[in-house]
């Protein structure tokens, strides 16, 4: 393979009077427009720099990293916060050709993003932390106390809330991906009122699923500008390629042909027998997400 390289770059050079475009050089090694990362609070390694190494023997091309619990406190428990912890996954994760490809608010999960009254910290916290690794998306799931089926009343507040938090990751140069509970039509209509370039979707597989959505058409309605990054698992039970509720081939079609490219980032569908197996179950599911995004 080297040798057929070096064949190749030398005709290249005698056509172009003994100069190597630079073109020439980047048509050579193309990209992969899919990316398949892990979590580390999934992988059991909440803001631990082992999640990197651990990320890399699944098999992951990048890692989205938890900003650390919130319980009561005023902001995360982030320890990416200390410059020096923050250097060492840098380091780490270059040494072992990883990226960052997100940051996440799993906090909000429980807690109220409604009502919290430091969620400006929060949300500065985070977007501190992403510009400083140069990270450029957030994670803001919206949580079961926002669920906006179950609480319609708090659609105003937290629209006004995204409001300014996207005004805030617009200075900082970064996007807030957000979950929501609605359909594709419903997180439509809510990203028009929030209208903020920097409020994207955060998809998620199971979401649709679960509701008894049709996964494809969901995807098509939010739209290719729409969707900064997807959760790419269903809910647990069985890994991916054994999952009768989901045909990722036909996933990949549909995103080909909307056009849309990044991050697909293994969540859950773990294998009931053995739930808390970290590399049984993310390898698997990160290999047969390679197998199906990046087969050649």
């Amino acid at each position: 393979m080297e040798q057929n390289r070096r064949t190749f770059l030398a005709n290249a050079a005698l056509l172009t009077g003994g100069l190597l475009l630079p073109n020439i050089l980047l048509a050579s090694t193309p990209k992969n427009k899919y990316k398949v990362a892990v979590i580390d609070l999934m992988i059991l390694k909440r803001q631990k720099i082992s999640a990197l190494p651990l990320a890399k023997e699944i098999g992951a091309d990048g890692l989205e990293i938890d900003m650390g619990g919130l319980g009561n406190r005023e902001t995360f428990d982030n320890k990416l916060a200390d410059p020096k912890i923050r250097q060492e996954y840098l380091d780490k994760a270059r040494e072992l050709n990883l990226e960052i490809c997100s940051l996440a608010m799993t906090g909000f999960y429980a807690q109220s993003f409604a009502t919290r009254p430091t969620y400006q910290k929060m949300i500065k916290d985070c977007l501190d932390t992403a510009k400083a690794m140069n990270v450029k998306v957030v994670f803001l799931p919206l949580g079961i106390q926002g669920d906006l089926v179950k609480n319609p009343e708090l659609r105003e507040p937290i629209v006004e809330r995204l409001k300014v938090a996207g005004k805030m990751a617009s200075k900082a140069g970064v996007i807030i991906g957000i979950e929501t509970s609605l359909d594709a039509s419903g997180e439509l209509q809510l990203l028009k009122e929030i209208d903020s370039k920097c409020v994207k979707s955060y998809f998620n597989f199971s979401n649709a699923i679960k509701n008894g959505r049709d996964l494809h058409e969901e995807l098509r309605i939010l739209g290719r500008k729409n969707i900064v990054q997807i959760h790419a698992t269903n809910e647990d039970g069985v890994w991916l390629q054994n999952d009768s509720k989901i045909d990722l081939k036909k996933v990949k079609e549909t995103l080909d042909d909307m056009g849309w490219k990044g991050w697909l980032v293994v969540e859950r569908s773990r294998d009931a027998t053995q739930p808390t197996n970290v590399k049984y179950n993310f390898s698997a599911n990160t290999s047969y997400l390679k197998s199906v995004f990046q087969a050649k």
